[in-house]
């Protein structure tokens, strides 16, 4: 089966059982927000907001799961039923495993942490804002830094492991944590920010989804699937 992937975007694993893995390009919608918005989206087909459908008929691609616009990374589709059905269980009971790598601004101590914090999401004036706010925590990512660059100012690679999958959840409880993920636009440095992209020329946000692990029945038979999107050139600039 076809699939009209955006240019900027790229195939990185399709499984005989019909999931397919492929990489988000930064900027690029997971799927159209509105009917009329011009943004680029994932695929060139019309999408069904209720049934996440990209397409129609027989040439149909249930979306998985979904990033940001600035997010680059992996995103899961599938062209059967019965196999979105079951990737989509596995999300829900927290059985798929999701990597994130990210760069920020500062260094995390110690090393290695577990985040818990309780988020609370509002809409204002049509976009979302994410806070973290007193109360039983719902929201839990496991942390882990890989590499520190001695800049003025420092800058940390972090391995992100979200336990959970709330709105903004990795970008809040990195900023919440004098941590901001560099080019964040929403949540981050905003002067850090701009002097880092007049300097080095990269303006887009250090978050990318790195690798996903699932395991899941389908047809009578175990499906394991792993995929790794590696990590773009920028955040070895960004380091540098």
């Amino acid at each position: 089966m076809d699939l009209p992937l955006h240019p900027a975007c790229r195939l990185l694993r399709m499984d005989s059982c019909g999931l397919v893995a492929v990489e988000k390009a930064v900027g690029v919608l997971s799927h159209p927000n509105m009917k009329r918005d011009s943004r680029p989206s994932l695929l060139d087909l019309p999408f069904d907001p209720e049934g996440e459908i990209y397409g129609g008929g027989s040439c149909s691609w249930h979306l998985l799961n979904r990033l940001d616009a600035p997010t680059s990374g992996i995103l899961l589709l599938s062209s059967d039923p019965g196999v979105a059905a079951a990737v989509r269980k596995a999300f829900t009971s927290h059985q798929v495993e999701k990597t994130y790598a990210a760069v920020v601004k500062g260094v995390p101590m110690p090393d290695r942490q577990k985040w818990r914090d309780r988020l609370s999401v509002l809409r204002r004036g049509g976009k979302l804002r994410t806070t973290v706010v007193r109360g039983k925590p719902d929201a839990e990512t496991v942390m882990e830094s890989l590499r520190t660059a001695d800049l003025p100012p420092a800058r940390s690679l972090l391995r992100l492991k979200p336990v959970t999958g709330k709105t903004h959840q990795l970008r809040v409880q990195c900023a919440s944590r004098h941590l901001p993920i560099v080019g964040d636009a929403t949540y981050g440095d905003f002067r850090f920010n701009r002097e880092f992209r007049k300097k080095l020329g990269e303006g887009r946000l250090f978050l990318h989804s790195w690798k996903t692990h699932l395991r899941f029945t389908h047809g009578g038979g175990k499906v394991d699937f792993y995929v790794e999107s590696p990590l773009p050139a920028a955040f070895a600039v960004a380091l540098d």
